[in-house]
């Protein structure tokens, strides 16, 4: 059984930086897992361009003014969450885990801040949102026609969740080829049938699910600002900018180079999330200036997952917060509606090569 940590042990000092939950998880995961965690898709050069754009954006503080206290928190759906991030949803979250869902949705609650579940993680929707009273979202890969949607809808409104997501990148599954490679492909295989749904989705259905539902909506996978404009449009609460953590369209842009132009684009009319490559209290801080209203946490919170269950995912959270408040003092302003894009520097030289870990400088250096 994996070994779990008491609160008085995680206190204690066992995890002081986010780079050492990473060296556990890998300890700890069947290689398969490790790899299907930590790849992309082809050459997985979305995903180290996920990682390029953040290091291309540099802060730029301001200095002398009160910050001896600071407030990170933010709003999400009615809810005062501990800071402006959530949980991205991840399939088969029972491979990190056996409590899949439940667990995260218990470490998300006990920090502060939503989860967002996919349909494709166990233990269900039901289930994940019962172990927890905290914000969530639902999100539906589509595998059946309208009806199929609209039960799936009426079981997350029954469940209490805050908003409905549907991912709208998965029209063709990608060649992940650190799975291809291993011939893990197979493990996956049953999570993808009805594929076909997904790849006939288009803007006629989310007119339809305007028409028919009241929940907030929205709309993960917008990668420009046409599409961007075309959510807004149909009336969509939240356009969420994401290339699926590099693991769909081999050779995309960096999520924050997209965000930039999204913002541009939405004008306000809707909310924005964006996931990809976000690691650090820094990434937090540069993704806010530059108009996101919260970001998605993916990678880093299944390494806390999987090192120790709910109590690492809660700890991740922590340092996390730590890092942001920082940063935000570091900076000169004490809450993130103090930000703007004055704060940042857009192409700034990066001063390492890109990869999934290279915001953890440590771990090459056998810290």
């Amino acid at each position: 059984m994996k070994h779990r940590l008491n609160k008085n042990e995680l206190e204690g000092g066992r995890y002081l930086t986010l780079h050492e939950f990473i060296k556990v998880a890998k300890q700890r995961l069947n290689p398969n897992i490790w790899d299907y965690l930590i790849g992309g898709t082809e050459t997985e050069t979305t995903l180290a361009r996920n990682r390029l754009a953040l290091d291309m954006v540099a802060l730029r503080p301001r200095v002398l003014n009160d910050v001896s206290e600071v407030d990170a928190t933010a709003e999400f759906f009615g809810h005062r969450i501990r800071l402006p991030v959530f949980l991205a949803p991840v399939g088969s979250l029972q491979s990190f885990d056996p409590e899949g869902g439940a667990a995260v949705a218990r470490g998300a609650h006990a920090f502060g801040v939503p989860f967002m579940l996919s349909s494709v993680s166990e233990p269900g929707l039901e289930a994940a949102a019962q172990a927890s009273q905290g914000p969530r979202v639902f999100q539906l890969y589509t595998r059946g026609d309208a009806a199929y949607i609209d039960e799936h809808v009426r079981r997350a409104v029954d469940a209490g969740y805050d908003a409905f997501a549907i991912t709208v990148d998965t029209a063709h599954y990608s060649r992940r080829e650190r799975d291809i490679a291993k011939r893990f492909v197979k493990t996956w295989r049953a999570a993808n049938t009805g594929m076909e749904y997904q790849a006939a989705l288009n803007w006629n259905d989310i007119r339809r699910f305007k028409e028919r539902h009241s929940i907030p909506l929205i709309l993960k996978g917008i990668g420009t600002a046409e599409d961007a404009l075309l959510a807004v449009e149909c009336g969509v609460e939240v356009v969420y900018v994401s290339n699926h953590g590099g693991r769909q369209l081999d050779h995309g842009r960096g999520s924050l180079d997209i965000l930039r132009e999204v913002v541009e684009a939405v004008q306000g009319r809707a909310r924005i999330m964006v996931d990809g490559g976000f690691c650090r209290g820094t990434d937090i801080v540069k993704a806010i200036a530059l108009g996101a209203d919260w970001v998605g946490l993916g990678r880093l919170y299944l390494y806390g997952l999987a090192a120790e269950g709910e109590e690492g995912v809660t700890r991740v959270l922590e340092i996390l917060e730590d890092e942001v408040i920082r940063a935000l003092g570091l900076c000169g302003v004490t809450r993130f509606a103090d930000l703007t894009r004055a704060h940042v520097h857009i192409g700034a030289p990066p001063v390492v090569w890109p990869d999934v870990h290279s915001a953890f400088p440590l771990l090459r250096q056998g810290y």
